[in-house]
């Protein structure tokens, strides 16, 4: 499946910025399940000053704002052919050994909530199948958008609160298969739905390490692994290092971003 993607996202501030740096974590790399035809990278009102790959081999951008800027625009565009694994990534492992993935963040450190959702995972032959329902009781306990929460929300709080999106669900998802043991981590990308073009967000999903299968994706917020609709972005082990755009700014303005996201086949 091809799918075309235009995402831009714009920062405005209400005084000029002496200084800002963002890390820009929105170029997707060809892998075993997508293809990169095309893809920019185009900024208004800043420059980049560096690309590189990270820890997680995320291609990262680092874009400066403009002395005395007022707005800053990061627009990505391209085309990505997908290829259906049923939710496999696979034996594909970068520098990070795998027991760096069943440490825990501030944002995944697992509470008694998700110390009891863990138990899902019994640790018997049927690891996959565990895991299944480890993500269906996530969804269980955490209704889509039925509780307000925002991006530094750890999965612990997300739980109590009874609800949450899909940042919230791989968050919760992944401490509680670290809980038990099992390598997990957060990944970022876009979702292409199937009755809509425009949409409000990117989209994030968990994957959880099986042995002999590797990297498995599972997206709790859909209750289904990962298809061909799916463009993955970045890696980390939460939504913080994963994220798409993070950063720093020196001033007392205070900032408003806009988003637009549109995604087709």
């Amino acid at each position: 499946m091809k799918l075309k993607i235009t995402h831009t996202t714009s920062y405005s501030y209400d005084v000029p910025v002496s200084y800002g740096l963002q890390q820009v974590r929105l170029t997707p790399a060809t892998n075993q399940n997508q293809t990169v035809l095309d893809w920019n990278v185009e900024i208004s009102g800043g420059a980049q000053e560096l690309t590189f790959q990270d820890q997680y081999q995320n291609q990262t951008v680092l874009v400066q704002a403009e002395p005395g800027a007022t707005e800053v625009c990061v627009q990505v565009s391209g085309e990505v052919e997908t290829h259906s694994s049923d939710g496999i990534f696979g034996k594909v492992y970068g520098a990070a050994p795998l027991w760096h993935f069943v440490q825990s963040t501030p944002r995944t450190i697992a509470g008694k909530g998700i110390r009891k959702l863990a138990k899902c995972i019994r640790g018997d032959a049927d690891i996959l199948s565990d895991l299944h329902e480890l993500s269906k009781a996530v969804l269980l306990a955490v209704p889509y958008g039925e509780a307000d929460t925002e991006a530094g929300t750890s999965a612990e709080e997300a739980l109590a609160a009874g609800g949450g999106v899909c940042q919230d669900h791989a968050q919760i998802f992944i401490s509680a298969a670290r809980t038990a043991g099992v390598p997990a981590r957060y990944v970022s990308g876009y979702l292409m739905m199937n009755d809509r073009v425009e949409q409000e967000a990117s989209h994030a999903w968990a994957e959880a390490h099986i042995d002999g299968l590797g990297w498995v994706g599972f997206d709790v917020s859909n209750g289904i692994s990962p298809d061909e609709r799916y463009v993955r972005i970045a890696t980390g082990l939460d939504s913080r290092e994963a994220a798409p755009i993070t950063g720093v700014r020196l001033g007392p303005s205070a900032e408003s971003m806009i988003v637009s996201l549109q995604i087709q086949q």
